[in-house]
């Protein structure tokens, strides 16, 4: 029962990095129609300035701030210089020039910091563990990005659903043409958009930063599990990024912890261990299949998404 809630809180916070990931590029493609392969990059940007400016000033909260920064700066000038003039190209040419992108990113943080990996510590205050439940322990930050996950999308949810400027979000995602007749300013609400969701990318890379080692390319695999977590949520739902993220994480968790046991109850160790390690990693691209032959649409994605 501890290693369960263990792997299942592991699950939750997998799931809340995901989320961060997912939800930025919901609303980008929900309100710009635009399929951005950079979104990882992002990811990545934010990992390598958080991680570089901890280490400089021996603060992870600094490190925190400028990574976050790094981010929406990044991804706001991206989107000022070559984003804008993809909007009205089809999704093969938003796809080949976000690939493209990828590649730039990828070798300038090469040439930027090299290829050693960087490493990020948690800060000492949450180095520790707390007992979730009385003789089951937690690592403390693994709680706080749970915790910073969640307080993240309520303050996201307020600003969609109680603020003008969400407000305007929901309008532009319906019928842009109209709210920019209606003299709201299009190309700054998409700029402001877009950087709101590389900031997102750049929380997600710094709070994953102490999980993984910190390198060049990073940023694709979070990025193909994004897509995953978009595709079964319904593209352009913030309510199924949610949704599709919590599962997403919490199969490929308890997947990977269990599945090699359960089949050592039927197969040789060595057996199982290459069974239940190969099925573990193709654990949600099988949800993922199955949601689309139930719903190809998504869990909440509209039927003329």
């Amino acid at each position: 029962m501890q290693l369960f809630l263990q792997q299942l809180l592991n699950g939750l916070q997998f799931g809340v990095t995901l989320l961060l990931m997912a939800s930025g590029l919901t609303l980008v493609f929900g309100i710009m129609n635009l399929i951005n392969l950079a979104h990882g990059s992002l990811f990545m940007v934010g990992a390598y300035v958080g991680a570089t400016v901890a280490a400089y000033t021996g603060s992870f909260l600094m490190g925190l701030v400028a990574g976050i920064a790094a981010a929406a700066v990044t991804g706001m000038i991206m989107e000022l210089l070559i984003i804008r003039r993809l909007y009205r190209r089809d999704h093969l040419d938003q796809v080949l020039a976000t690939f493209g992108l990828i590649l730039f990113f990828n070798e300038a943080v090469r040439v930027l910091w090299g290829r050693q990996p960087l490493l990020l510590d948690p800060p000492e205050w949450l180095a520790g563990t707390v007992e979730v439940v009385p003789g089951v322990p937690y690592p403390a930050f693994r709680l706080a990005v749970i915790a910073v996950g969640v307080l993240v999308m309520a303050l996201l949810y307020f600003m969609i659903m109680r603020t003008r400027l969400g407000m305007w979000i929901r309008a532009g995602a319906s019928n842009r043409e109209m709210i920019g007749a209606l003299g709201i300013n299009i190309r700054l609400l998409y700029t402001l958009v877009f950087g709101f969701g590389a900031c997102l990318a750049g929380l997600a890379g710094v709070m994953a930063a102490p999980f993984m080692a910190i390198q060049s390319g990073m940023g694709e695999d979070i990025l193909i599990l994004t897509f995953v977590v978009i595709v079964i949520g319904g593209i352009g739902s913030i309510k199924g990024a949610i949704t599709g993220a919590l599962l997403i994480g919490l199969v490929d968790t308890l997947g990977r912890a269990y599945l090699p046991d359960l089949f050592a109850l039927w197969l040789s160790p060595s057996a199982a261990s290459t069974v239940g390690t190969s099925l573990s990693s193709m654990a949600i691209y099988l949800v993922m299949a199955a949601v689309l032959a139930v719903r190809p649409q998504g869990l909440f994605g509209s039927r003329h998404a």
